[in-house]
């Protein structure tokens, strides 16, 4: 007896470790999620402040994707041969979405429009583009609930929309169509990810080394002006922290991680808070007051990602047993 309860209580610890583990590996998806959110939200913020900012686009790109480089330059070197096998396919999509084509059309919609359509329109309208590239890759329409989400996303976003189409705004329709097309964009760089077999880091270094040569060749032949050297030190100091240190090196490695951890699917659920979380620290941080259809489009953008994101439950051993 003494020796059948001293085995159980020896047993009963390693049983709770691996249920713990178990836990935290649940958990670290979500919470990678969670602090991208944070820091996309004041992506959409520092897109909209870089038109009353003394930085150009290709100052902002720069930063973007200039930090990283410099952060990781060793671990990066260490991959050098991982990413050098990357496959093309995965590769462009990576470097389209993300890289500058997405953020030189956004850094422009977000001139055009406010914080609030940049932090609604671009994470909100992913799920709807990363359905249809599921569905064009062979997989089966989007039924039931997601299909509802899917449609809600659509009126949310004609929602933001329509006064400006009424009062035919050219600059924010313009701006509008410019984020949407970022939007379809991402969706592709969050494809692409869950096509590389790369660790985060190995992500970032996919996505950052092309798009800095880019814009670096860009910028010392003409074609894009940069004024880096006569900017403001705050604003190039507010660049460095948001885009250099936040949205390039921490959501780039949080983003990669929660995609091989949860796919592509599930991780657009992002856009489920990133809008409310723009709408609600652009009116202290910006000045923007939420207009009314930004208050009937955010909403009905929000309920339509968590519906297209919802999942059939699975069915257990019991159902399948009484079923057959």
């Amino acid at each position: 007896m003494v020796a059948t309860t001293t085995a159980a209580a020896a047993e009963a610890p390693s049983a709770a470790g691996p249920r713990r583990g178990i836990l935290e590996h649940r958990a670290a998806g979500p919470v990678a999620l969670g602090l991208t959110v944070l820091i996309w939200a004041g992506f959409a913020l520092s897109a909209r402040a870089l038109g009353a900012s003394t930085l150009l686009p290709a100052d902002a790109a720069l930063i973007r994707f200039g930090v990283p480089l410099l952060v990781l330059a060793p671990a990066l070197w260490r991959r050098r041969r991982a990413l050098a096998s990357v496959r093309p396919g995965p590769a462009l999509k990576i470097m389209c979405g993300a890289g500058v084509p997405f953020f030189l059309i956004v850094m422009h919609g977000g001139a055009l429009t406010s914080a609030a359509f940049v932090g609604a329109i671009v994470p909100g309208m992913v799920p709807l583009f990363v359905s249809a590239l599921m569905v064009a890759s062979g997989r089966g329409l989007p039924r039931g609930a997601q299909s509802a989400g899917l449609a809600l996303i659509v009126a949310g976003v004609v929602a933001l929309v329509w006064r400006h189409t009424v009062a035919l705004d050219q600059d924010v329709l313009l701006g509008a169509g410019a984020l949407l097309v970022a939007s379809g964009l991402w969706a592709l760089y969050t494809v692409g990810l869950r096509e590389v077999e790369l660790d985060p880091v190995g992500s970032i270094g996919v996505l950052c080394l092309p798009s800095f040569a880019v814009v670096a060749l860009l910028a010392l032949t003409g074609v894009l002006p940069m004024g880096l050297g006569r900017a403001a030190a705050g604003d190039v100091l507010l660049f460095l922290v948001v885009q250099g240190l936040g949205v390039g090196l921490c959501a780039g490695l949080l983003y990669a991680f929660a995609i091989r951890r949860l796919g592509p699917e599930r991780c657009a659920v992002v856009g489920s808070l990133s809008p409310v979380a723009v709408v609600l620290l652009a009116v202290p941080l910006l000045h923007e007051s939420p207009t009314v259809s930004v208050l009937i489009g955010v909403p009905l953008i929000t309920t339509g990602v968590v519906l297209a994101n919802r999942r059939p439950r699975p069915r257990t051993t019991t159902e399948d047993t009484a079923r057959a």
